[in-house]
């Protein structure tokens, strides 16, 4: 009965036969790597692993929290604040680094660029221009991009997928680790100096949360370095809650909006909510901004002017010039309808060129060799629009950083080159703030033209970037051309101010993106100093969701889906209420007993077909013949310990005291506990036996089988669980519903879908 068998179970999965596939890929791969990876979006991998949200109240658990008073819940309490302010500090810090170094690099290669036109405008040979521009921008993308495909993987695109899947409770392997920050930073900045269409504003959230799981834990495994602080946080739903508070530290400080980091950590990233945490989230986004603030107001040389809080400023809107009348709100509604219907086909697009990727540019190599192109291909068109552009602006009271003059008259500059020749941020600001007429509405529309499929050619290159910058730069020009084409219809009247609609154009385009609602309206609200505009940005967004959401999910849900990630939304599928646990459960489960031979236990822990992580543990009486009951659960991390620590007795001698493990050794043990190969238990040992009652959790959750599906997915959902036992009716086990069970239905375009498990 309690053989360990395939978790999989073959008969109820439709269209594959796993374990022969899996045998012959395994002797295949060494020899050739396939050159197409087939890829189905209907599949589920079986790669991610869950993560214990919740705590297992053994023995040792209880006797611990029992031993601690109240000053010592106190101090905790005093450390998690501790802990947050470090968080804000930091991620501040970093974004210092990465704004003062593209600031710099960004400059110098401009510079190089301007000087070089310049010169060839005056006797001809542009060309050479061009190649220097491009093989500037490729060679400086190319680094950044080798670093991440070669050296961390999971680095890659702006990290909020991820960072989203790790507070849903999925582990996704490496994507808080050191190395992966490192790289993170370094890529960003090579990928923005590289002239490439990306923002550095996403990865710094995917920073912040990396920062936030390597103080909290007070240990860098990358580093081999255990600084003996903060143990008491070494589990997973500590770790949770900190690095929600540096994802929301990382937002703050990349757009200068502390309650927008709040929010966006709410709507966007934690699965996992209660009100302390809110407070202390607030105060490491807060601290996070004031330290961006102040370092970066020394750099500029005005240390008493706190001037610059986010990485993107966008400049102050003057409420008595930009007011708004009553009837410019349909006008934004309707923009936001065009940013919903062009957001729908962004993501549309990158659908299909990421299951391009996934399927044929799987090669670190290749990846490389698509960014470079990519970065060619951006100076290339750059330059060929300002070279073809004729909209010559004068330069005085203009406040363009690079003026380019080509071929305008003197003392004229080419306002083509202002949204090119230019990091995308500082091309944001100038769409905003220009005064009327800056722009010929030609200029701008093939600049969106253009930008919009660059943009969405770059997002899912194997460069760390993110999307927010692009999406409001497109939205932004489209959204001025909107306000200049008004200015025309209403003969110039006052209320057609182009820059107002330039916001109200990059608040549709990235809502209709990324689909947050909420947060953006704050962050919007925030960035731009400006209350008045509330209420528009609130519509705007409203309707790009709406109208977004008839099309296709958004981005970011997008990117999880196809990655395979068996995410848990907030709700069940609506129509599942006809299921039952039964049917959901994986069977047969693998059970020890609790007092079971070592042997045992090393064979079950080193069977690969079935991986399991959790086990029931039934009562051991082998002689009657009675109900082998339920009595706890424990955790294939906790075996391993227990194997390592050798915590077991001869047969003869059972009442034998053993050597006390402490709850600390679990901890040293964490987050990388050892893979059972490297446990060598002898022959004599294996014959040993184990007791477990002390080390098992003793009061898992448990689900009758005729639960219904909604019932169990709330319970799994909302308590966080890794593992929830199905028993029947004499407390017997018959089944385990683990994340991968649940995360297999959902709402197709017919119904409810159930899709199959791949090992991939």
């Amino acid at each position: 009965q309690l053989t360990p068998s395939s978790f999989l179970r073959i008969g109820q999965l439709s269209n594959v036969d796993l374990n022969e596939d899996i045998h012959e890929l395994e002797t295949e791969v060494p020899r050739q790597r396939p050159n197409e990876i087939p890829h189905n979006e209907k599949l589920l991998s079986l790669k991610y692993e869950s993560l214990d949200y919740d705590n297992s109240e053994n023995q040792l658990f209880l006797e611990e929290e029992r031993r601690i008073n109240h000053a010592a819940f106190r101090t905790v309490e005093i450390k998690r604040w501790v802990i947050c302010a470090m968080i804000g500090i930091l991620t501040g810090l970093v974004a210092c680094f990465i704004d003062i170094v593209v600031e710099n690099l960004a400059g110098l290669k401009y510079r190089v660029v301007k000087d070089n036109i310049d010169k060839f405008t005056a006797k001809g040979g542009l060309s050479f221009s061009l190649l220097l521009w491009a093989t500037l921008n490729a060679s400086v993308v190319m680094v950044g991009s080798v670093i991440v495909a070669f050296i961390e993987p999971v680095a890659a695109g702006s990290g909020i997928p991820q960072i989203k899947c790790y507070l849903n409770g999925v582990k996704i392997p490496h994507v808080v680790r050191l190395k992966t920050l490192v790289i993170k930073v370094c890529g960003v900045i090579l990928s923005v100096v590289g002239g490439l269409a990306v923002g550095k504003e996403g990865p710094m959230i995917h920073s912040g949360s990396v920062i936030a799981a390597g103080i909290s834990q007070g240990r860098s495994t990358s580093l081999k370095r255990d600084f003996k602080i903060f143990e008491y946080f070494r589990r997973d739903t500590e770790k949770r809650d900190f690095v929600s508070a540096g994802a929301a530290a990382g937002v703050s400080a990349a757009f200068g909006a502390p309650v927008g980091g709040v929010l966006f950590s709410l709507e966007e990233g934690a699965s996992f909510w209660n009100q302390f945490l809110t407070w202390r989230i607030f105060f490491a986004s807060m601290i996070s901004t004031f330290t961006l603030n102040s370092v970066l107001s020394v750099y500029h040389g005005n240390a008493w002017d706190l001037s610059s809080p986010g990485l993107i400023n966008f400049g102050k809107f003057d409420s008595e010039k930009m007011g708004y009348t009553i009837q410019e709100i349909p006008i934004f509604i309707f923009m936001g309808v065009v940013g919903g219907i062009l957001g729908a086909l962004f993501n549309a697009l990158n659908y299909w060129l990421t299951m391009f990727r996934i399927r044929y540019i799987h090669r670190p190599c290749l990846q490389v060799v698509e960014a470079m192109l990519v970065a060619a291909v951006t100076a290339t068109v750059g330059f060929v629009m300002i070279y073809c552009s004729r909209d010559c602006q004068p330069i005085q009271g203009s406040s363009v950083a690079y003026p380019l003059q080509l071929f305008c008259a003197d003392g004229e500059y080419n306002s083509m080159a202002t949204a090119f020749f230019n990091t995308p941020e500082k091309s944001v600001v100038n769409l905003f703030h220009d005064p009327p007429g800056s722009y010929n509405p030609m200029t701008l529309g093939m600049f969106t033209l253009m930008y919009f499929f660059l943009a969405c050619w770059t997002y899912g290159l194997t460069v760390s970037a993110g999307v927010f910058i692009p999406s409001l730069l497109i939205g932004a020009a489209w959204g001025r051309l909107f306000g200049i084409s008004l200015s025309y219809l209403t003969k110039g009247s006052i209320w057609a101010d182009p820059g107002k609609y330039a916001l109200m154009g990059a608040a549709a385009q990235l809502g209709g993106i990324v689909r947050m609602t909420l947060s953006l309206t704050v962050i919007m609200m925030e960035a731009t100093g400006n209350v008045t505009y509330g209420f528009p940005i609130m519509l705007v967004l409203m309707t790009a969701k709406i109208v977004g959401d008839y099309f296709v999910e958004g981005l970011y849900d997008m990117h999880i889906q196809l990655q395979s990630v068996p995410f848990l939304h907030w709700e069940a599928p609506v129509t599942s209420h006809s299921l039952t646990a039964r049917e959901v459960m994986s069977t047969p489960v693998t059970c020890l007993r609790r007092i079971e031979r070592v042997g045992t236990v090393v064979d079950i822990l080193s069977d690969t077909s079935s991986n399991h992580n959790g086990f029931p543990v039934v009562e051991s009486n082998p002689d009657t013949t009675q109900v082998a009951g339920l009595r706890g659960l424990i955790l294939r991390s906790q075996l391993i310990v227990l194997l390592k620590h050798k915590i077991f007795v001869e047969r003869a001698n059972l009442n034998l005291v053993q050597r006390r493990l402490k709850l600390k050794d679990f901890r040293d043990a964490y987050p990388r506990f050892p893979p059972i190969q490297s446990i060598h238990v002898s022959q004599d040992e294996r014959e040993c036996m184990i007791d477990l009652s002390e080390f098992m959790n003793p009061s898992p959750y448990t689900v009758p089988q005729e639960a219904s599906l909604p019932r169990v997915f709330k319970l799994f959902r909302a308590l966080g669980l890794r593992h929830l036992v199905v028993v029947d009716n004499r407390n017997e086990v018959v089944g385990m519903v683990t994340r991968k069970d649940l995360a297999r239905y959902r709402l197709g375009k017919e119904g409810l879908e159930e899709l199959s498990l791949a090992q991939t």
